[in-house]
């Protein structure tokens, strides 16, 4: 069954992709959909998300590559306004859900429990359909969300404990809960941290150096959760961490292999996350046993409609209050629009975790004096909500950032141009003294000065139709069409059995290093 289950997931994420890729549909939303047809398979019906699979296998890998990959620079830049969305917007989210819930008939306990799950936005749905984003709510979005599941895991044990009603909620219990989640765990984080890097020093090996990586997120959550502090703080603080030191001390083909590596496994669990929603949600709909189908589709919207208008109003009057306390012209700088404060709004998707959240809620509770009846429904409205979130979303929000109109954000390419001229001009400026130091030739020396002089005048040359940009467009088409040339050559001598497939894959890999570095970021589609 479980192998049955792993092919399953890995052609549906494969067709799935290929399928939004042809039709331009947000990837997300039809793997979700290919998730549901999946249930038409006799064996796979029934099969639901593991809590503990997506806690302890999806979620340390997806947001530590998220945590190595954002922005601290960013982060620290616009902290205050990720803190209050990160924070103090999750336990608003959570209170209003509850307030409407309730307000519909449901009891306080399993309400307080769909709004601690629904509260916080998920990072692997932002990464994952936010592409069109502007970079400024890109990395804001992204790094709430990266903090926003610690606080909601804090609200979400509160509400398992008013359910239970197995101990009273005091202000001192409330406080000790949200200084060990957020505290210990970022400590813990800190010395994973500094542990993977004194140990990553004294590896040498890429496939050492890289397993120590994958081990990284792992470790931390773990240990965190062992202590009962917030695993997901530990993650990315770790991540947040490594991030710093890592460029210093891995080897490049340590960080070829890596990437790679990240970029295929965090697809993989991407996909498969979202597979999983969509496998979830029949098992939610035929375990609805405690209300009505009409009932309960209104508590969804209701749900729904709530999450939207909590964000839209707390991010307003947040912002009002700063701008009224804070008049420095270094804020106004940080001052965002009405309509970036919408596209804020949608783009704040709700994932995996909310839904691993609600499974996560046991079938009895001992406390509420055995059965919990109302888990059926808590799921329901969780699971409902994340896939509307998923598909309306998804599907609303690219036409909503062209509504927008946000100015585009230039500081990327500006910085890079900046940091391609720096490392050029330096390695100019170092090419006597390490000529000397390795005793090379004349010839080599200005071969080399050429080269980087030429390489620098296309980096400096403003204008696409620049001499400078001509010719390096068309040194790299040829040096390209060389490369594959090349490869025809040792691909024939390979078939025609004149060299090994050992020595076929050692020359590609050369050939394959050169056309990366030639083809360049903006070229690898």
């Amino acid at each position: 069954m479980a192998l049955e289950l792993v092919v399953a997931l890995c052609v549906a994420i494969l067709l799935g992709s290929v399928v939004a890729q042809r039709l331009g549909l947000p990837a997300p939303v039809i793997l979700v959909a290919a998730g549901a047809l999946l249930t038409l398979i006799p064996h796979l019906r029934g099969v639901g998300l593991p809590p503990e699979t997506a806690l302890l296998i999806f979620l340390p890998l997806l947001l530590y590559w998220e945590s190595l990959t954002t922005s601290p620079r960013e982060i620290r830049r616009f902290l205050r306004g990720i803190l209050l969305t990160g924070t103090l917007l999750v336990v608003v989210t959570a209170a209003a859900v509850a307030c409407v819930l309730h307000a519909l008939g449901v009891d306080w306990g399993p309400a307080w429990i769909v709004g601690a799950a629904l509260a916080p936005t998920d990072a692997t749905a932002v990464a994952a359909l936010g592409r069109g984003l502007a970079r400024r709510n890109s990395i804001t979005l992204q790094a709430e969300s990266l903090i926003n599941d610690g606080t909601a895991l804090v609200v979400f044990a509160l509400a398992l404990t008013l359910a239970t009603g197995a101990e009273p909620i005091t202000v001192s219990h409330t406080a000790g809960l949200f200084a060990v989640s957020f505290g210990v765990g970022i400590l813990i984080g800190l010395g994973v941290g500094w542990f993977a890097y004194q140990l990553r020093r004294h590896l040498s090996t890429p496939e050492h150096l890289n397993l120590a990586s994958v081990l990284t997120p792992f470790v931390a959550y773990l240990v965190a959760e062992t202590i009962e502090a917030s695993g997901v703080l530990a993650v990315v603080t770790a991540g947040l961490y490594m991030s710093q030191v890592a460029p210093r001390m891995v080897a490049a083909e340590a960080r070829v292999q890596g990437s790679a590596f990240w970029t295929l496994v965090t697809f993989v669990l991407n996909g498969a996350l979202f597979v999983l929603i969509g496998l979830q949600l029949p098992v939610t709909v035929r375990e609805l046993s405690t209300d009505t189908i009409g009932h309960a589709a209104l508590l969804v919207l209701a749900t729904y409609v709530t999450l939207h208008v909590v964000r839209f109003v707390f991010l307003n009057v947040s912002i009002g209050l700063i701008r009224l306390l804070d008049r420095r012209p270094r804020q106004r700088l940080l001052r965002t629009t009405a309509r970036g404060r919408v596209v804020s709004t949608v783009a704040a998707f709700r994932g995996g975790i909310s839904l691993a959240m609600a499974l996560s809620v046991p079938p009895t509770l001992p406390g509420a004096g055995g059965d919990f009846p109302a888990r059926d429904l808590i799921v329901f409205v969780t699971g409902s909500v994340v896939v509307l979130s998923l598909v309306v979303q998804g599907f609303a929000l690219p036409r909503v950032i062209r509504w927008a109109r946000l100015p585009a954000d230039t500081s990327v390419d500006r910085e890079l141009r900046l940091a391609q001229v720096s490392a050029t001009q330096a390695a100019l400026d170092a090419l006597p003294e390490l000529a000397e130091a390795h005793g090379a030739s004349g010839e080599v020396v200005d071969r080399l000065r050429l080269e980087y002089t030429d390489h620098l005048a296309a980096i400096e040359a403003d204008a696409d139709d620049d001499p400078a940009t001509m010719l390096s467009a068309q040194y790299r088409d040829l040096r390209l069409g060389l490369i594959a040339r090349k490869r025809e050559a040792v691909v024939r001598l390979r078939d025609d059995r004149t060299i090994d497939d050992t020595v076929l894959r050692r020359v590609q890999s050369v050939l394959d290093a050169e056309e990366v570095r030639l083809r360049g970021p903006a070229q690898q589609e």
